[in-house]
């Protein structure tokens, strides 16, 4: 049975980092992941601090933007991250911690989306980001 999520992206395990969508309009989604060790994938960086790999985080974070502005209806198609700016990591996460991503929309149409957003874990940032993706179908 699909998830809410599996409904509006194509990711699945274990390359779904998207556990719920709290908001999502044209302005703003704010989106929730939690990652545990039951994704083996994940586990071999920086295993001594028990680190979330950043580029995943990155993933992670583009996705709950793509689920956000298919939820909310802004854009049709299937669209792929196409280029990365400004990414600066700001502190560690570890396994089990909530994650909430706070994403700006700066440009949706049918053909690119182009997003920003901060992570948050404890209250605390972790992580800034700007992307876009392209419709690739």
């Amino acid at each position: 049975m699909e998830t809410e999520i599996e409904k509006l992206i194509p990711h699945r395990f274990p390359f779904l980092f998207v556990d719920k969508i709290i908001t999502a309009n044209e302005k703003e989604i704010i989106g929730i992941k939690s990652f545990d060790k039951s994704n083996d994938m994940l586990t071999g960086s920086f295993p001594e601090f028990n680190f979330i790999p950043g580029m995943i985080l990155v993933e992670s974070m583009a996705q709950c933007g793509g689920a956000g502005v298919k939820k909310a209806r802004l854009a049709d198609g299937l669209f792929g991250l196409a280029s990365m700016e400004n990414v600066t990591f700001l502190k560690g996460v570890t396994y089990n911690e909530e994650i909430k991503y706070v994403i700006k929309n700066i440009r949706i149409s049918n053909k690119l989306i182009k997003q920003s957003g901060i992570a948050y874990a404890k209250n605390e940032p972790i992580f800034e980001a700007t992307w876009l993706c392209a419709r690739i179908d």
